[in-house]
Parts: structure tokens; sequence; C-alpha cells
């Protein structure tokens, strides 16, 4: 798009081959790319285009931890990609991240949507919540760029048809029935209350837990709501003390979710706390102080440090830090983008969304393919529990299975194997 000279009239359309546990590559297992450009070929390809890809998160405010970890792996992911002097067209390709602070709100995701339009982006990544992510896609709709969320889990952002929408995690309403079976099936609540912040996010997925935990037999009260800012739950938990939950689920960010915990505690509720994966960070030990010891919480695909092991290494040889959440899933969707216009030989998002859609990956977060929707095929979700101030995993739930984290894991060493 920002490359404006033609790429499709090139020459030599590369083919995609197969190849195995390339050694500059962080995809651990088979990934199909295309063949790349032979060395006198892109010597000979003088003219150099930039391709501008989009990222959009909360870089400041409560959540911004979340947002920057999501930018980090876009970030990786392209400085790879130009440092392996990619050939698109006949052209080297110079990919230029434009990151954007949506801060989290819903009335900045289709202004930033817009001006990524008409900067001319070829794809994005994000946005990082579901309720800024969901009104900026019609944006990206309207303007034909390809979008892919590494983080939005609402069930709604690739129910609108919208060709171009994409997301590499899974949705809550496979995310929901994961936590709420495992407490169910580990934790045996009798009476269950839900609370959540209001947001797209964090009511859908409530409304998934709700459905699993009635379904499972079990009492839920009326549901308690609150809002994405608030820091005083007091009043809420007040009214639950009295009806002695043996769970509290709450669907809402870490910034929120961490107060209500520590409060809940002080005020002497002995329920089990349960959250979706927007509170579920070591930032809740800082949140919640000693209460946070115990929750259980799930995520919307593997633990982070069940990335492949490439990815890792080069993610902390980078930013000193190791991923928090979604830093893989963002790393892939910028990789799928990167593969996609490769497969295609063409920038133009016209042309590589086919190749998008039907793109096969194996990347830092496992293999990745779209079902006809723009979601991520048989995605798995990972529940952990606090422990010693370090939120660390203790099962993976895959199409209605849960399996140990440490079987997991031995299984992906005799993967890679």
């Amino acid at each position: 798009m920002s490359c404006s000279p033609c790429v499709s009239a090139a020459p030599g359309r590369p083919r995609p081959v197969t190849r195995s546990d390339p050694k500059n590559s962080h995809c651990s297992r088979r990934l199909h790319v295309p063949q790349a450009a032979s060395a006198p070929a892109a010597q000979a390809a003088a003219e150099q285009i930039t391709v501008k890809i989009g990222h959009a998160a909360p870089l400041t405010g409560s959540i911004a931890h979340l947002g920057k970890d999501n930018e980090s792996g876009v970030k990786l992911a392209i400085d790879e990609a130009n440092a392996k002097g990619i050939s698109i067209g006949g052209k080297n390709v110079q990919f230029e991240m434009l990151s954007e602070d949506d801060e989290g709100k819903p009335d900045k995701g289709p202004i930033i949507a817009q001006k990524f339009a008409d900067a001319k982006v070829a794809g994005v990544v994000g946005h990082l919540n579901s309720g800024v992510t969901i009104p900026a896609s019609s944006v990206y709709n309207q303007a034909g760029i390809p979008m892919i969320s590494g983080s939005a889990t609402n069930p709604q952002l690739t129910e609108q048809g919208f060709a171009v929408t994409f997301r590499t995690v899974g949705r809550d309403d496979q995310q929901g029935p994961a936590i709420a079976s495992y407490l169910v099936a580990e934790h045996k609540p009798k009476v269950a209350a839900v609370v959540d912040d209001a947001t797209s996010y964090g009511e859908g997925l409530a409304n998934e837990v709700e459905k699993t935990l009635k379904a499972a037999g079990v009492t839920v009260l009326p549901r308690e709501k609150g809002t994405d800012k608030q820091n005083d739950w007091k009043a809420v938990l007040t009214k639950l003390r009295g009806k002695k939950p043996d769970a509290i689920f709450f669907g809402g960010m870490d910034a929120a979710a961490g107060p209500l915990m520590k409060q809940g505690k002080e005020l002497g509720l002995k329920a089990v706390f349960a959250f979706g994966d927007g509170a579920c960070s070591d930032k809740m030990k800082e949140l919640a102080g000693d209460a946070a010891e115990g929750l259980v919480c799930s995520q919307a695909g593997i633990p982070a440090q069940a990335s492949s092991k490439p990815f890792l290494d080069a993610y902390k040889a980078k930013f000193n830090a190791d991923p928090i959440i979604y830093a893989p899933f963002t790393y892939d969707a910028t990789n799928l983008l990167i593969a996609a216009m490769q497969k295609a030989d063409s920038v133009d998002p016209a042309k590589y969304l086919p190749a998008l859609k039907a793109i096969e990956l194996n990347g830092a977060s496992g293999k990745i393919q779209f079902d006809e929707k723009g979601d991520r095929k048989d995605a798995e979700m990972t529940i952990f529990t606090m422990k010693g101030g370090k939120i660390e995993p203790v099962a993976i739930i895959k199409s209605g299975q849960t399996v140990k984290y440490e079987d997991f894991v031995k299984s992906l060493a005799g993967e890679a194997k």
C-alpha cells in the first residue's frame, strides 16, 4: 500500500515450499513459507519499497504493560523480517511498524483505524481489547485492510462476516467454558458469583462462564457489574459476602481485578477467585498482594513460556524481559501477514488476502490455520494458578480435552525431536 510502485508485474513468482526447523526461523516446527528469492535476483532488485504494518493497543494507562507486550511481539517480527532481506514483487522490502496508542478506549479504535487507512498500511496487528477491536474492524473492512488481533477474544469480532478480520487466539466461547469447567472439576462450587466490568470483553467472557456453570448445575447469583476503571469493589463484595459464594469469577482486566481480589480477601470472602486472560498475569501479585495467592485464571492460547525457544530467546535478547501473555500471538500475527505477502508475491491487500485466508504457519505459539470466519482452528486454552507470586500453568484444554501442563510440555518435547 505505502509501497505504491506496482509489485504485481514482477516476474518469477516464488513457489511455496516446506521446510523444517530452519536455523534462522522462530518456528520450531514445520513451516510453509515462500521460497526465498535467489541472491542474484535480490541483488538485482535495485528498488526498495517500504511496507507499513500498523499496530494498536493501549500503550499508556493501567494496562499499558499488556499493550507494550503486544507491540514488542510485532517489533521483533518486523526487525527479523528486515534482517532477512525479503524481496516481494521483485523489489527489496523494508517493513515499518506504525504503532498507535488506543488507550483501550472503544471510541479511539475507529479513529486510529482511519489513521492507518490514510497512511495506507498494508496490514494491521491489533487491537488488544475486544471493545476497541470490534468498532475498529468496521473501518479496516471498509478500507480492505487485513487485520489480525493477537488478543481480542470476544466472538463478535469474527461473527461480523468481515473478510479481512482474523485473530491468532481463541474465543471467549472457548475460554469461558474452559475456565468454568476447570472450576467445576477442581473446586466443585455449589454457589458462584459472576462479576464483569461492562466492557465487550469482560461481559462477553462472563456470559460464557455463567452459561457453563449453570449447565453444570452450579447456582449462579444475579450478575454484579462494575467498570474497567473501578478500584473500589467493597459495595459489590459486601453484598456477595452475605450470600457466601464458593467461587467468584470476574470478567475484566488485571487493573480492576487486582483490587477486587484484594478487597474480597480483606472482607473475609472464602471463595476461590477466577479470572480470564485479561487478569491472568504476574501483575496480579503487585495489584492484589498476598491475596492473589491461589487465584485461578485462563488464557486463550498456550502460555507465553511454552512458546518456541527461538522466539523466547530472541525476545529476551531484544527486550531484556520475558513476554507477558500476548507477544507470541502478535509476533505470529505479524509473520502471518508477511508470509501471505510473500506467498502472493504482492503487498497489495486485495492480492495477498486470499493467501492469508489459506495460510498454514507453525509459529511461536504453535500451528496456525484460520477457519472460514478468521478464527484460529483448534485454539488451545491454558489454566493457571498463582503460586509464590507467580502465575503458573496447570492445564491445557484443547477440543474439550484437559491435559496436565507437564504432560503438554512433554508432548512438545516429543514433537520437536
